[in-house]
């Protein structure tokens, strides 16, 4: 297949290029600044997902969009916002592919993503959703929980503090839960579902096996750099919360009141998936062991 890849030079996207690769797809990759030198079976479309006159023609000829545009945190005044990189960054390659006569289209979402979430980030992606939903494509939709693998920033950005700092800080108490899902059982899915029908009109939450609270995180993260034990400096919660509205539009601030939002109400799921798409998600310990190794 010719697979048109938007949201491609990031993290996850260099895990869903490589499964895609794999299979033997075709890939015309979006890229917002300059031609990346890449594998062989990519072709870069120099663009942005806000400008589909520029983008949109390359599009015709193609098998399929996939669509991993998204950021975690605002900043308004470059113009990041969810509602721009999120729901119309969608709207604008749905209009698209439609134009282009493209029948398939897989969406990456977020576990969390409804009508009534707490958080932006999670009303703009049911937003996004929604629109593909109403479109009349062939649509498959992903909601992953947190995702780590080796250039991930929330497993390598705990895993920095446990080894340069005496403690860690919690928000809270630490308890909520939270069920990672490896960035390679994430990709394997994208590259799967394009060759599977009986996923397109499907959503699936995409969660590891394992649901451990944020303190149990942190140890699991600790062993895997062969530290005994992890400390833990606990920040009471209305505190942080107040921290955070004053300071959360500097960037040097490392949460939001979004994030903290998002982390607070747990970020688990059924993990029914491995019954569609029948292989077995990586362990949480065993992924991270991978690249963090041992000191």
């Amino acid at each position: 297949m010719k697979i048109f890849l938007a949201g491609g030079t990031g993290f996850v996207g260099g895990h869903v290029r490589h499964a895609l690769l794999e299979k033997g797809h075709e890939i015309l990759l979006l890229t917002h600044r300059r031609a990346m030198e890449i594998e062989n079976g990519i072709m870069n479309v120099k663009g942005d997902v806000s400008h589909p006159e520029i983008y949109g023609e390359a599009m015709r000829g193609c098998d399929a969009v996939i669509n991993l545009v998204g950021i975690i945190r605002e900043f308004p005044d470059r113009q990041v916002t969810f509602t721009r990189l999120h729901r119309e960054a969608t709207r604008n390659l749905v209009d698209s592919a439609q134009k282009a006569g493209v029948k398939r289209f897989v969406q990456m979402s977020a576990l969390g993503a409804r009508p009534d979430a707490v958080s932006g980030y999670h009303k703009s992606k049911f937003q996004a959703e929604e629109y593909i939903r109403a479109s009349k494509l062939d649509h498959t939709i992903f909601r992953p929980s947190i995702i780590f693998g080796p250039k991930d920033e929330f497993v390598n950005k705990l895993a920095e503090f446990i080894r340069n700092y005496p403690a860690v800080p919690v928000i809270g108490s630490g308890t909520y839960r939270l069920q990672p899902v490896a960035a390679d059982d994430v990709a394997r899915c994208f590259a799967m579902a394009l060759e599977m029908p009986e996923t397109i009109g499907n959503t699936y939450e995409l969660c590891g096996p394992d649901q451990p609270s944020y303190n149990e995180m942190l140890d699991i993260i600790g062993k895997a750099l062969g530290k005994s034990s992890v400390t833990k400096l606990k920040s009471p919660l209305a505190l942080m919360k107040l921290a955070t509205w004053f300071l959360q539009g500097f960037s040097f601030f490392p949460v939001t009141m979004d994030q903290i939002r998002m982390l607070l109400e747990e970020n688990i799921c059924s993990s029914g998936w491995p019954e569609t798409f029948r292989f077995e998600p990586i362990r949480f310990s065993e992924g991270i062991r991978s690249y963090l190794g041992r000191d």
